[in-house]
């Protein structure tokens, strides 16, 4: 069974209660407890020794990737974080060192952020170090931005450049907060989620909310320099390195076509170091059309499964 296949096996028919404005199935949960103004978003990720890192790689950057991928996904609800709790399992031959310098990463990245680590959970875990991440944020009732508002018309964009992130990108990422929040601010934003399994995967999530179809313009799509030098150790073109690789942590995003233009010249102005490109548009239908000056063709591929 596929990844998504089996969280939607265990997602259906979760229990709820009245504080839940969005359950499972978006970037965060979305909660209402009576604050003036304000939900709550709740979020929790994890990563793993031996799938998001490796014994070699530094550990401050080890605990830096596992609160920036929860980061970035508040920050693709348009939210604020505000505070953590960390679970650390870890093996019996666990280094005092290396689980101290994994931490320096972690409160690091909470002081960039401002966000609190109040408390957690150590454990055991056999062979391997895993964190998992519980992040707590808020976000305006008027601000949120879900998966599932994508309207036939809108223009698709997303922002920096895709693939190749194992050569290093996927552990100093910087999640898209400031971005997520400026974009709720100033415009209509009807779909949004950040790019942690690559746009074949990820758009997928929004078409499927949203109950509509997609197509790209292959020359549209901002492939990263380490896709393409990895296209040349790899059978895999750089157009689906950069759709499927994944880990790009970027902000995928529609609006209505009528204000791509203004907001495509508005963001040069505020983030004029951080590319964003049109990618296509929001159609009828349920499937990704890959076009080109030759024609089009229904993209195949998806992005990263943890069970594949």
């Amino acid at each position: 069974m596929k990844e998504f296949d089996l969280i939607a096996l265990l997602t259906k028919g979760l229990p709820a209660n009245d504080s839940v404005v969005v359950g499972a199935g978006d970037d965060c949960a979305v909660l209402d407890l009576g604050i003036p103004d304000q939900l709550v978003l709740f979020k929790t990720d994890a990563v793993v020794e031996g799938v998001h890192f490796t014994g070699e790689t530094p550990p401050r950057l080890i605990g830096r990737k596992a609160l920036a991928r929860a980061l970035s996904d508040v920050a693709a609800m348009a939210g604020k974080p505000v505070a953590a709790l960390v679970t650390l399992a870890l093996p019996q031959n666990y280094s005092t060192e290396r689980v101290t310098h994994i931490y320096e990463g972690l409160s690091t990245c909470a002081a960039q952020f401002g966000v609190a680590i109040v408390g957690g959970e150590t454990t055991t875990n056999p062979e391997r170090i895993l964190i998992s991440i519980s992040l707590l944020g808020t976000v305006e009732r008027d601000k949120q931005v879900r998966r599932s508002g994508a309207k036939a018309g809108d223009a698709i964009f997303v922002t920096g450049e895709l693939g190749g992130s194992l050569a290093g990108r996927h552990l100093d990422f910087e999640p898209r907060l400031a971005e997520g929040r400026w974009l709720a601010d100033h415009f209509k934003i009807h779909a949004m989620m950040d790019v942690s399994d690559g746009v074949a995967g990820d758009l997928r999530h929004i078409l499927q909310a949203s109950q509509v179809g997609a197509e790209l313009l292959k020359s549209a799509v901002p492939i990263s320099r380490a896709a393409k030098l990895r296209a040349k150790r790899n059978p895999k073109p750089p157009l689906i390195a950069a759709l499927t690789d994944g880990e790009d942590f970027e902000l995928l995003f529609t609006v209505a076509s009528g204000s791509a233009v203004k907001l495509f010249d508005a963001w040069k102005q505020q983030f004029p170091k951080l590319r964003l490109s049109c990618i296509g548009k929001i159609v009828p239908g349920r499937d990704i059309i890959l076009r080109d000056r030759y024609g089009a063709q229904k993209l195949e591929a998806y992005g990263y499964d943890h069970f594949a």
